[in-house]
């Protein structure tokens, strides 16, 4: 395990309350006919933040870092850190307040006391945990609540499996059901997430110190994202068929939430089934509240060239803000679960944006030398931008009357 951390981080990031509420909406609304795009989101995460982590350890570079560096023309130089600053630090506040919400869903469940009680009681655990200071602290708690919430969802898809002969009518051939483009960039945005590229490059610096051999280095960053990543992609995927197995074809109106799902789990579980689902909400939401406000930190200091420790004043600052500031909407939030789709469907039209930056950065000599981008590498980068900015203007063109 000494060889393993960031690429759970990036697992713990993603798997948050967003991923519980969009996978169980597909997989009730859509069966596994979505399955695919669910392949695709894991595929796409292993090859942008394979970019991150070559980036941060053989350039000791974060993202917003080395945009800031290596940008020399002021009128895209600054336009593009102020986009990272509002999307990533300002945006992760909006994210927060959906983190502390599902994770305050899943603790009432569980207590019987008011969610927004709950959301300002996570807020602080997680506060004082990122006060802290230390790194590696951060990061055994991050890698706990991964494993509670692997055991909590696998379990329950094995206790509810899906139809095989249905798995495999609705995965061949891949197909977008009518209605459904939302849903898939709701899918890719809440798997890929943009804020990760940022916590990533920064968190494998932690990992392997610059004295270590970079070779030795970069094999162990990607075996570690390729398990942790794969391990997401599970978690994810046993929501998605737990969910379709629930509720697909039942034609239910009713809402698709953690207690939908619980109540299909009741016949085996018993009364425990709610707490059951609950402690995987809580974990998943504690998680993502925990690592959205430390990715904030280190794009907005990455930006503006301060100093990205997690004991300096204005690092502490952003987190902080992030933290108050999903804190304070979440005390007031009504409908969360509506709100949480709505903000990872926006992830996802955002991703082809800060893709483009990445796939430019890895392209640099200066930066990278002889570690620079293969052109696999930029094929399948330049794959991922497509893919995801076609889905997007997909998606705009069905708005348009």
């Amino acid at each position: 395990m000494r060889k393993f951390g960031p690429g759970l981080l990036v697992t713990a990031a993603f798997i948050g309350p967003g991923t519980i509420t969009t996978a169980s909406i597909a997989g009730a609304h859509f069966g596994l006919a979505l399955f695919w795009a669910l392949l695709f989101s894991v595929a796409t995460t292993m090859i942008l933040q394979e970019m991150a982590a070559r980036l941060g350890i053989v350039a000791r570079l974060g993202l917003a870092e080395a945009l800031r560096t290596s940008l020399q023309n002021p009128w895209i130089k600054w336009p593009t850190l102020l986009l990272i600053m509002l999307a990533i630090g300002f945006g992760n506040g909006a994210y927060q307040t959906g983190n502390l919400l599902g994770a305050a869903i899943g603790a009432e469940i569980i207590t019987g006391l008011p969610a927004n009680w709950l959301a300002a009681a996570i807020a602080l655990v997680a506060s004082l945990l990122l006060a802290s200071g230390t790194y590696r602290l951060v990061e055994t708690v991050l890698v706990l609540l991964v494993g509670l919430m692997s055991t909590v969802f696998v379990a329950a898809f094995l206790i509810a499996p899906p139809d095989p002969a249905l798995v495999i009518q609705q995965l061949f051939p891949p197909r977008l059901p009518d209605g459904a483009s939302l849903a898939v960039i709701a899918l890719i945005g809440t798997t890929v997430v943009p804020y990760n590229l940022f916590l990533h490059a920064n968190a494998v610096q932690h990992k392997w110190p610059p004295g270590m051999d970079k070779a030795q280095a970069l094999s162990e960053a990607r075996v570690d994202l390729g398990v942790a990543v794969s391990v997401g992609g599970l978690i994810t995927l046993a929501i998605m068929a737990t969910a379709a197995s629930a509720l697909f074809g039942l034609g239910s109106n009713g809402p698709v939430n953690a207690a939908s799902i619980a109540g299909q789990l009741a016949p085996v579980l018993g009364d425990s089934a709610r707490y059951f689902v609950a402690s995987g909400l809580l974990a998943a939401g504690l998680t993502s509240a925990i690592t959205a406000p430390l990715a904030a930190s280190f794009a907005v200091c990455g930006a503006l060239g301060w100093p990205l420790d997690m004991h300096d004043r204005r690092f502490k600052a952003i987190w902080l803000t992030v933290m108050v500031f999903g804190a304070g909407f979440a005390a007031v939030q009504t409908q969360p679960l509506a709100a949480i789709l709505i903000a990872q469907a926006a992830n996802g039209m955002l991703l082809p944006v800060i893709a483009m930056a990445l796939l430019w950065v890895m392209n640099q000599d200066a930066i990278l030398g002889t570690y620079k981008n293969t052109t696999l590498s930029n094929s399948l980068g330049l794959l991922v931008i497509l893919v995801t900015l076609g889905l997007g203007l997909h998606r705009l063109a069905s708005l348009l009357p």
